[in-house]
Parts: structure tokens; sequence; C-alpha cells
């Protein structure tokens, strides 16, 4: 097998396409072909040292993957040698082929293909837990949606018309905001060139939006809960801006509002049950059709420092995947 190896976690430099030993799956592992893996910002940010997970080195990055069973260790039920998979595994990605434990692998129904099945779990997943748990949203609402043409942008633009909301997606740019008006959309806001508090004003006849999906921070969070509705719920989903914001504990208290944490992965080990429930419904939501992940290109496995630098200069429209 191949991988894209760090060794020293100092930058996509320092990556190298290397052979290892196919691996043999252990006791609850399967041993997966990998077919298609997606880019994810913590993939970015792990090879850097800048993510709050630290994998011992070396490591293979590559947290979302999709691929054929090829061999299951002992005491595995419910897969088998032949089957597709999507995994979360945290690391792995990047290669050819990968053990994983398989209560991180997600049987595939048919008809759903490597490439959509690798950009899936991730971002559907948060977004939906996000909104829906967290955020409680519910139909005749208004959301609004930062990042909207990223990949968990992208995804909970989706969930949020799937959950029967108004939808006002913000991006940084003229084209990107077009994407998410063919996603589904009801009003965009470009922050490259409008005013955030005005566009949401005007949008909102002044009431502001009930839900706020942040997964920038920097410095769109303030003006972004300080337009905040009577009651709102402001959802902190990450940080791709970089900076992590400092906002003042009154506007919270003057609006009624609540910020709301959003951690998926410890949603889903401390309540595996309902994670495995979200999970059935949004595999249930794209064999519908209600969903489906927005793909910015594919890009052979052999280009992944091409495609870390396309993330990392912000060009990338919903998910980048690589395949093999």
């Amino acid at each position: 097998m191949h991988a894209w190896l760090c060794t020293e976690p100092t930058g996509v430099e320092q990556l190298a396409w290397t052979e290892l030993p196919t691996p043999t799956p252990g006791a609850g592992e399967v041993l997966v072909e990998i077919r298609a893996a997606s880019l994810n910002f913590p993939d970015l940010l792990m090879v850097q040292n800048k993510y709050q997970i630290k994998p011992p080195l070396p490591f293979v990055p590559g947290a979302e993957w999709a691929g054929v069973v090829q061999a299951v260790g002992e005491g595995v039920e419910g897969l088998r040698p032949g089957q597709s998979v999507a995994c979360l595994s945290g690391t792995g990605g990047f290669a050819t082929h990968a053990c994983a434990p398989a209560a991180r692998c997600m049987p595939l129904p048919e008809g759903f293909p490597h490439v959509d099945a690798a950009a899936f779990i991730m971002t559907y997943a948060t977004s939906h837990h996000a909104l829906i748990d967290r955020g409680a949203l519910e139909a005749g609402e208004t959301v609004l949606i930062l990042g909207a043409a990223g990949g968990v942008g992208t995804a909970a633009i989706q969930i949020a018309k799937a959950a029967g909301a108004r939808v006002i997606a913000a991006a940084s740019s003229r084209e990107k905001c077009e994407l998410c008006l063919r996603l589904g959309a009801d009003a965009v806001i470009d922050y490259s060139q409008e005013d955030l508090r005005g566009a949401l004003k005007a949008l909102t006849e002044g009431k502001g939006p009930d839900v706020v999906y942040d997964p920038v921070g920097g410095d769109l969070a303030e003006p972004a809960f300080r337009s905040i509705a009577w009651r709102g719920r402001y959802l902190v989903v990450g940080f791709a801006a970089g900076p992590i914001p400092s906002l003042p504990l009154n506007l919270p208290l003057l609006k009624g509002a609540s910020l709301v944490g959003v951690f998926w992965g410890e949603f889903a080990k401390r309540e595996p049950k309902a994670n495995a429930a979200m999970m059935a419904q949004l595999a249930r939501w794209y064999g519908e059709g209600k969903v489906k992940p927005a793909i910015d290109r594919t890009m052979p496995m052999s280009q992944l420092p091409a495609a870390f630098e396309r993330m990392g200069s912000r060009a990338v429209m919903g998910k980048l995947v690589l395949v093999n």
C-alpha cells in the first residue's frame, strides 16, 4: 500500500507519498481499499500541529473516506469483504488502504457513490447535530449560515431546508453566493461586499435570524450575534477564519439568546444511540434526494499537496475529494 505519511507536523510540505506494509485488521477492525477521501479543515490543521487532536507520529492524515472492505478482523459483525463503506476514522484516509474500527464504518446502500460517501459523514453529521439537536431549529424559523459555501455550510443549507427553515446564506464572494442559491438558500449575503448587520436587518425586517450557524468565527461573530433575534441560538461550530472571537457577555443577556457549543465528535462518543439514529435519518434523506454533498472537484490522491493548497486559499466550494 501507499500513503501520505506525516513525520513532522510542520506543514503540508513535510508529507511524503510512502510505501508501507498493508496492515492486517485486528479484533473489531476492517481493512478497506480506499476509493475516495475528502478534505476537511481539521486535516489541514492536523498536519500543521494546530488541531486539538494530535496523533502520535508518524501518522497518515485523512479523517474521512470511503471504499470497499477487503478483510474483517475477529468479532466483526455486519460487515463483509466486498461491501462498500464510508468511514470517519480521524486519520488514515489519504492512502490506498486503511484499517479502521468497524464501529466507525457506515455500510453504504446501493446507489451511494464513494465520492459522495467520502464527503458525507463529518459535514452532514456536524450540521444536523448543530441545527436540529443543539439549535432546536423549527419549521418556519430563519437561520443564518456563515461560511455557507464551505463543506459544513453547504450541508447546513440542505439540512435547514429539509427541516422547513428559511435560509440566509452568507459567503465571501458572488460566485460562492450563487452556489448557495443553487443549493436552496432563500437569500444570500456577500459579506466581502455587503455590511452583514445591515443586510440581515433588511432581510428579516429588523427581527434578526432565529439561529446563527457559525463555522467561521473571526470578525463575523460579533456583528452576527448583535443581529440575532430574541431567544435566538448562536451555534459555535468552528473557527475557519483563524482567530477565536471574544463576545461581550451582555449580548446574550440583552437578546435573551443562547450561545451554544457544537462538538459532534464528542456527542457521537457520549450518545451513540442518538448519533446512530441521526445518521440513519441522514442516509434516508440522501436516498430521498433531500441532501447531497456539493463536490467542488475530484483530484487524484497523488495531488494531495495541491488539494491542500486549494483548501488553504479558501477556494474550495463544498467538498474536495481525492480518488484512487
